[in-house]
């Protein structure tokens, strides 16, 4: 009978395609990491992983294990909620990916009203200028700003949000006024380093203007408002976060108005796990109301 421990160090390495990174997870040293999924392959009489200079990368028979061994994890968290009995409220810990806008003007006043009616709750927000992996754990549920096209994934739309040109009040007076779209490549443009732009649903600049490139850049929203809070030319902001911001102003919203989505995306897995179905539908609840007030200033 396999032993449900040795499967658990499985998972993590499979999950990180490595030892260090899964000893750092696990707490043990990466040399009993390797003795133990050793003795598992002894015990299967089958190699499960292809050691290469850049990893652990699964074999066919790995996968084949893999598959049962999250249908496993899966049913040891099922019971444990169950053997906690029911409760009001949610415990232990969630792990949210979020693209860095959503993470810094949305998630922060989200997650603390959720963590303070659940006090057992613990909440990790990772703000990444990328995609997290979800087959590899490295959150529990992502937002993201349009669904993934491959991969096991439960996906729902959460709601749309809206952006627009903006620069701040006293750049706007300070600078020739701005009253036609051919007119913005006269200004300087901030926005998203080109090559680290990880979503075709964030490459706001082309679809206003091929000669809209940006003379100040950064992979990070939180920066680009910075820097156009500090009069640093224009760029594209999203709605909700000009409350924090009253300097900025709209350009032009008339004719140059965007829209995207929230995408909620969870591993199709987790799908019976109870704690994370309540914790998601309070999220994905919260997301809406919190965008339509600060959209509308409600």
């Amino acid at each position: 009978m396999l032993n449900w421990d040795d499967l658990r160090v499985f998972l993590h390495v499979a999950r990180q395609s490595s030892l260090s990174a899964a000893s750092k997870q696990l707490q043990l040293d990466p040399s009993t990491l390797g003795r133990r999924i050793t003795r598992l392959e002894e015990k299967l009489s089958a190699r499960l992983f292809a050691r290469t200079p850049q990893g652990y990368d699964l074999t066919d028979a790995g996968q084949r294990l893999l598959d049962h061994a999250e249908k496993m994890e899966l049913a040891a968290i099922s019971a444990e909620e169950q053997a906690g009995g029911a409760s009001d409220t949610l415990s232990g810990t969630i792990r949210i990916g979020a693209p860095d806008g959503c993470a810094n003007y949305l998630l922060p006043q989200i997650c603390h009203r959720i963590s303070l009616d659940n006090p057992d709750l613990d909440i990790q927000i990772v703000a990444l200028p990328r995609v997290l992996n979800l087959s590899k754990r490295e959150a529990d549920l992502a937002i993201t700003v349009s669904p993934p096209k491959a991969g096991r994934m439960l996906v729902q739309r959460i709601t749309n949000y809206a952006l627009h040109l903006c620069a701040s009040r006293n750049y706007l007076e300070n600078s020739e006024k701005i009253d036609r779209l051919d007119q913005i490549t006269d200004h300087p443009i901030v926005g998203y380093i080109p090559d680290l732009i990880f979503d075709k649903e964030l490459d706001y600049l082309s679809g206003i203007s091929k000669k809209a490139t940006p003379r100040i850049a950064s992979n990070s929203v939180s920066v680009q408002v910075n820097l156009l809070n500090q009069d640093a030319g224009i760029g594209i902001v999203h709605d909700f976060v000009l409350k924090e911001f009253p300097k900025l102003q709209k350009i032009l919203p008339d004719q140059i108005s965007l829209e995207r989505s929230f995408y909620l995306v969870r591993h199709e897995a987790d799908i019976r796990v109870g704690r994370q179905k309540r914790f998601a539908e309070r999220l994905t609840a919260e997301l809406k109301e919190t965008i339509r007030q600060l959209e509308y200033g409600i």
